[in-house]
């Protein structure tokens, strides 16, 4: 029977790594669509950017509550990793709580207190985290909160954030269930397999567990396989659920934040092109390098874009902190950053798909631009950053914004009638206003 549950154990994790690698992989080959980037050459700066805003949790501390809460979670979930690695020594094995029994044959006291630290831990934070996880189903479904119930968030969206949510206490209600049954048999004290744990064990479990000692151990044995197997069933499942679903934060905010622009947010980065030409006009010996292919002005559909712009968009949390903060989403307009990143999300799945069923050359004439985010969401956009400051993972929805607008304005020559006076002045009187560059000063005048 052992054999055959440790053979179990074994082709489920292959199995499941094997189908998390793939969509690993397919995710890497989208994101690398995008056109090349240049990126920051400073290590350290990455690392401290990672450091403090994907594993500090620093700009989610804006909003306090829902940070406070999050924190919980998240730091329920680094923790319960702990307990995860003897949970695989147990299954590949074929043992029973491995770690403790090794600390505890080296008559180690240091080692199974921190043992004892950990599980005691994990338990607290997974009640923590079951009570939390009630409070965000209610936030998102019951109080109903302006920036859950965005158009962008009705269908998928909202199920996705729902399922998750029932993954965790799904997963916490299989941890207690194996640990009080666990300890219920070591009560017992009649099953080699669960000898009583020197230290007590768990805090939580083990106050419960003697309400149930005296159930038959063939009882509390199948309650505690059915806790053990459905815990780490629970994690494959979350596991291979991760890269369908806008938790694969959980992974990418790290990447995302190390490759962050050092730069200033209001600088928005120069078209080379656009930039030679403006330098052949003031320096006559200036000759711009050859480009090679056809240029194109900013981005029509996602594989124009970088692939830091498609990183940013599988990062997305959909939290819709940005759009909450976008001055043109508060007085009604149609634009939100939130659905730019999850538009150009939702493309780049549709063209990826269609590369690997088609080949390179797919197109299925449709576009970023037009089919999924239109001339109106573009144009309300200010520039003003707030999206890109609010970001809890350092994400750039106006990069994107930008570089659809240029091809707007550039490519298909679309722009409002008062931005084409602009464009007029500015070229002919370097300027945004229509008048001569020598007269720019002629106000004086008028006060002396």
């Amino acid at each position: 029977m052992q054999f055959v549950q440790i053979a179990l154990f074994i082709l489920l994790s292959g199995v499941s790594f094997f189908l998390f690698y793939k969509q690993a992989k397919m995710i890497y080959d989208n994101i690398m669509l995008g056109r090349k980037q240049q990126v920051h050459n400073d290590p350290a700066w990455g690392f401290k950017q990672m450091l403090l805003i994907a594993f500090g949790q620093k700009k989610m501390f804006k909003i306090t509550s829902a940070a406070l809460l999050h924190l919980v979670i998240y730091v329920s979930f680094c923790i319960t990793q702990i307990e995860l690695v003897e949970v695989f020594l147990d299954g590949i094995l074929g043992t029973h709580r491995i770690v403790y029994h090794f600390f505890e044959s080296v008559n180690s006291y240091f080692l199974m207190g921190l043992y004892y630290l950990a599980i005691n831990m994990i338990e607290v934070l997974s009640l923590l985290t079951f009570f939390v996880t009630i409070a965000f189903l209610w936030r998102r479904n019951m109080l109903k909160l302006p920036r859950f119930n965005k158009p962008e968030m009705l269908g998928w969206p909202k199920k996705d954030a729902n399922l998750i949510l029932i993954f965790e206490l799904t997963l916490i209600t299989f941890i207690f269930s194996m640990n009080i049954a666990d300890r219920a048999l070591q009560l017992q004290g009649t099953n080699d397999h669960y000898p009583l744990m020197s230290g007590g064990g768990f805090l939580l479990s083990g106050a419960v567990a003697p309400l149930f000692k005296n159930l038959p151990e063939a009882v509390l044995l199948v309650w505690e396989r059915l806790g053990w197997w459905g815990h780490i069933i629970m994690v494959f499942v979350f596991l291979n659920y991760l890269p369908k679903s806008k938790h694969l934060h959980i992974i990418l905010a790290f990447p995302n934040t190390y490759f962050s622009r050092p730069e200033p947010k209001g600088e928005i980065t120069n078209m080379p092109e656009i930039m030679n030409e403006v330098k052949s006009m003031f320096d006559d010996s200036f000759v711009a390098p050859e480009v090679e292919g056809e240029i194109k002005f900013g981005a029509k559909d996602v594989r124009d874009l970088t692939w830091k712009n498609l990183l940013d968009a599988y990062t997305c949390t959909e939290c819709g902190r940005c759009t909450k903060a976008c001055p043109a989403n508060q007085t009604g307009k149609k634009l939100s950053p939130r659905k730019i990143m999850m538009d150009t999300r939702d493309r780049i799945e549709e063209v990826g798909k269609g590369i690997r069923e088609h080949g390179p050359e797919f197109a299925d004439n449709k576009t970023l631009l037009g089919d999924y985010i239109t001339k109106e969401e573009l144009l309300a956009c200010t520039t003003c950053n707030a999206c890109v400051e609010e970001c809890p993972v350092n994400i750039n929805p106006l990069n994107i914004i930008i570089e659809l607008r240029r091809n707007l304005i550039m490519e298909a020559a679309d722009s409002p009638a008062e931005w084409n006076n602009i464009f007029t002045n500015l070229e002919n009187n370097q300027a945004p206003w229509q008048f001569s560059p020598e007269d720019r000063l002629n106000w004086v005048e008028d006060i002396k």
